[in-house]
């Protein structure tokens, strides 16, 4: 399968060319719209590294997070522990590596005819991640020892992403050293709870969430709203 990871919107052209292009490259491939509004590339790299463990090895994950699209970044494939990641050498891949515990590295040399400036998710990245999945390595490219990811921070003490009910993702894998701590969040003490019915409506709490990340929330209310958190605002545990 392929999994689209993009920060384009659900609405507009660029979802639905990008994925015309995979149905016409690798038709019988499950084509799904796994993530579309992405933050900036680093925090959105801790949500990928969390949501691609979920798919099975041979999974191919289309990650077009790239706001230097047409400049001088490369056009990257990583493959790390067996599943695949096609996008731009930015950043946004390298927590995925970081955390992997076997990893390579392509760089894409092969260009189309066609490749416009301004949407390489399209023209490069898509044709790539079609031929992968149908396991074709004929396109122009070469191994490369990649990002030096070796003191790249695995976890990140911050919010890196807010879903549709305003509640807060953190890149903090969740270790059970963390269990009943407080959680200080904008100069705020949020207390744990294992679900939203355990706290009072109005209440914000941090849980450890599907994903088996640290996630603040308000019982019947949006944690961004409510605290006025925004991506990058740092968390702690307190001792």
């Amino acid at each position: 399968m392929i999994l689209l990871f993009t920060d384009f919107g659900p609405a507009g052209p660029y979802l639905g060319q990008m994925e015309a292009v995979l149905r016409l490259n690798a038709p019988g491939v499950d084509v799904i719209h796994l993530v579309s509004d992405a933050p900036a590339p680093l925090p959105a790299g801790y949500l990928l590294a969390a949501l691609c463990r979920q798919f099975p090895e041979g999974s191919v994950f289309l990650s077009v997070v790239d706001p230097g699209v047409g400049g001088d970044r490369q056009a990257l494939v990583l493959e790390a522990d067996g599943r695949w990641f096609v996008g731009p050498g930015n950043g946004l891949l390298n927590t995925v590596a970081a955390q992997a515990e076997s990893r390579r590295w392509l760089r894409i040399d092969w260009r189309p005819a066609r490749l416009s400036a301004s949407f390489h998710g399209r023209d490069l990245f898509a044709p790539v991640a079609a031929r992968i999945a149908k396991r074709d390595f004929g396109w122009e490219h070469q191994a490369i020892d990649g990002p030096d990811v070796t003191a790249w921070p695995a976890d990140r003490a911050s919010i890196v992403y807010f879903d549709h009910y305003g509640n807060a993702l953190t890149g903090l894998r969740y270790r059970s050293e963390f269990a009943e701590r407080v959680l200080r969040v904008n100069d705020r003490q949020v207390p744990h709870a294992d679900v939203f019915c355990a706290v009072e409506a109005g209440a914000a709490f941090w849980y450890r969430n599907s994903l088996d990340l640290v996630e603040v929330a308000v019982n019947r209310g949006r944690a961004d709203q409510a605290l006025d958190l925004a991506i990058g605002d740092s968390v702690v545990f307190e001792p």
